[in-house]
C-alpha cells in the first residue's frame, strides 16, 4: 500500500497536473509524488519510537485509518488546487510512515533470525514493486476512464478496510518497551528530537524541491536550507546526549553506516530512474497512463524473483556482495534509459532496464533491514525498521529535489525535454555508482573484521 501511494500520483502525473492548470511545470508536478515521500521518510522514526512504547499493532491499525482519511481528503482536493493537493499528498504519507516500521517489528519480534526470517522478509520487501504497479494501474484506469479523485477515494475505502482486519487477524503484542511511569512521556519519546529532526529534514528536503521552481537566487530557499542543516546538527547533538535516542548516534557501527549510505545512494537513484522514465513514455512516447502501466509490469514479477532469491542467499552471501549485486542493477537501469532514442521499440532497452531494476529495490532492501533488525534488541525493532524506511524514502524524496535542478539547467528553459530527462539520469548513474564503490569498501571492510575476528578468536592463539 505504501508504495501504491506512491504509484497512484505518478503514473496519472500529467492528467492531475492538467486538471491544476500545472500539467507544463515540472518542478509543481515533481511535488505530488516527492511530499508523499517526504513524509513517508520523515515521520517513520517517530512512527516507530510510538511502536516500541505503545504496541505494534496499535501504531499500525491507526497507520491505515491515517492513511484512509488522507486518501479521501486528497481526492476532495480536485476542488481546491495543486497546493492542498500537495499538502494532502504530505499528510498521506504519515499513513504508511506507521504502517512500515510496525509492520516490519511486527515480523522482526515474530521470528528469530534465521533462514525463515529472511524468507519472510524478503517476501515483504517483493511487495514493493508489485505494489507499485496495482497502485498506478488503478489510478490509470481512473484516470482514463472515470475521474482520477476516484483512485483516491478508492485507496480511503480499502485502507479502512485494512484497518478492521487488522484488528480482527493480528494477534496482539504488548508493547516491548512496558511503560515507566518514573520516565516523563517527553524524555521516553525524545521530543526535543522529533521536533529538531524533522523540522531539519522537512526543511532541507523542501528547499532542494523548491529550488528548480523558483531558482536558488530566492533568499528563502537558501535561508530554509541553512536552518534546517542547523537543526539536523542540533538532532545529531540532541541524539548523542538524550536517554531514549530517536536514532542511537552513539551505539552507530561502521557496518550500519555503510549499509546507510549504500541503500541511500540506491534508492535515490532508483527514485530519480522511476520518476523520468514514466515521464519519458508518456510524455515524448505518447503513451497513456495505462498503456505504460503495463509496460512496466514485469518489475512485479522480477522483484518477486529477486526477493525471494534474497532470502535464499542471505545465510550463505555477505552483506557487501549483496550490496554490490543491489547497487549494479541500480546503474544498469539509468545507463540503458539515458541512451535510449525516442522512437525506439519498447522491447529494446526500457524493457531490459524494467526487468532489472527490480533486483536493486528487492536485494538491498531485506538486506538492509535483516542485518539491523538482527543487530537490534528485541526492544527496538520498530526502530531498526524505521532506520531502513526513513534512508530509503527520504533520499528517494531528496533526489527528486536533486534532479529537478539538473533537469531545468539543462533542457533549454523547457525546449529540450529529452536533455532534461538525460541529465537527471546522469545523475542517477553517478548516484548508484557511487554506492558501488562505498559497497566495495563495505566488503573490504567486512574481509578486514572476519579477519581480525579469526586471528583474535582463541582458537588461533596457543594455548598457555
Amino acid at each position: 500500500m505504501t508504495q501504491a501511494g506512491l504509484g497512484q500520483a505518478i503514473a496519472p502525473l500529467r492528467i492531475i497536473g492538467a486538471s491544476f492548470g500545472v500539467d507544463n511545470d515540472p518542478a509543481q508536478l515533481a511535488w505530488f509524488p516527492a511530499a508523499y515521500s517526504l513524509t513517508v521518510g520523515t515521520f517513520i522514526l517517530i512512527a516507530g519510537r510510538l511502536g516500541d512504547l505503545y504496541g505494534h499493532k496499535r501504531l499500525f491499525v491507526v497507520g491505515y485509518l491515517w492513511f484512509g482519511l488522507w486518501s479521501l481528503i486528497a481526492g476532495f482536493a480536485v476542488y481546491s488546487g495543486p497546493i492542498l493537493f500537495a499538502c494532502c499528498r504530505a499528510f498521506q504519507g504519515i499513513g504508511p510512515a506507521l504502517l512500515l516500521p510496525n509492520g516490519i517489528a511486527i515480523l522482526g519480534t515474530t521470528y528469530e533470525p534465521g533462514v525463515r526470517k529472511a524468507m519472510v522478509f524478503s517476501a515483504f520487501g517483493a511487495l514493493a514493486p508489485s505494489g507499485f504497479i496495482v497502485g498506478a494501474l488503478f489510478s490509470s484506469l481512473f484516470a482514463e476512464f472515470v475521474w482520477w479523485p476516484w483512485a483516491y477515494w478508492v485507496m480511503g475505502i480499502f485502507c479502512f478496510l485494512f484497518a478492521i482486519a487488522s484488528i480482527l487477524l493480528i494477534p496482539y503484542t504488548q508493547p516491548p518497551q512496558p511503560f515507566d511511569n518514573s520516565q516523563s512521556i517527553w524524555l521516553r519519546t525524545d521530543v526535543a528530537g522529533c521536533l529538531t529532526g524533522v523540522s531539519g529534514l522537512v526543511l532541507v528536503n523542501f528547499a532542494w524541491n523548491r529550488a528548480p521552481a523558483v531558482g536558488w537566487s530566492e533568499p528563502y530557499v537558501y535561508v530554509l536550507l541553512i536552518v534546517g542543516l542547523i537543526f539536523l546538527v542540533i538532532f545529531g547533538q540532541i541524539e548523542k546526549r538524550t536517554k531514549f535516542p530517536l536514532v542511537p548516534i552513539a551505539s552507530m557501527t561502521a557496518d550500519i553506516g555503510f549499509i546507510f549510505a549504500c541503500v541511500a545512494c540506491g534508492w535515490a537513484a532508483f527514485g530519480i530512474w522511476l520518476y523520468y522514465a514514466w515521464q519519458f513514455v508518456e510524455k515524448l512516447r505518447g503513451v497513456s497512463p495505462l498503456l505504460t502501466t503495463a509496460q512496466f509490469t514485469p518489475a512485479a514479477i522480477t522483484g518477486f524473483i529477486a526477493a525471494i532469491t534474497t532470502g535464499l542467499v542471505f545465510t550463505r552471501v555477505t552483506g557487501s556482495v549483496l550490496m554490490i549485486i543491489a547497487l549494479t542493477a541500480f546503474s544498469v537501469g539509468p545507463i540503458l534509459l539515458v541512451t535510449a532514442p525516442i522512437n525506439q521499440t519498447y522491447w529494446a532497452q526500457l524493457f531490459v532496464a524494467i526487468i532489472v531494476m527490480p533486483f536493486g529495490m528487492d536485494i538491498s532492501f531485506p538486506v538492509a533491514t535483516l542485518l539491523l533488525s538482527n543487530a537490534m534488541p528485541r526492544e527496538h525493532q520498530g526502530l531498526s525498521a524505521s532506520l531502513v524506511a526513513t534512508i530509503i524514502n527520504y533520499s528517494l524524496s531528496l533526489a527528486l529535489g536533486f534532479a529537478g535542478t539538473v533537469e531545468v539547467h539543462v533542457n533549454d528553459g523547457g525546449n529540450d525535454l529529452l536533455r532534461g530527462y538525460r541529465g537527471a539520469w546522469c545523475l542517477s548513474i553517478g548516484l548508484s555508482v557511487l554506492g558501488i564503490v562505498l559497497a566495495m569498501f563495505y566488503g573490504l571492510y567486512e574481509h578486514r573484521k572476519s579477519k581480525k575476528t579469526t586471528t583474535d578468536s582463541p582458537s588461533s592463539t596457543e594455548d598457555k
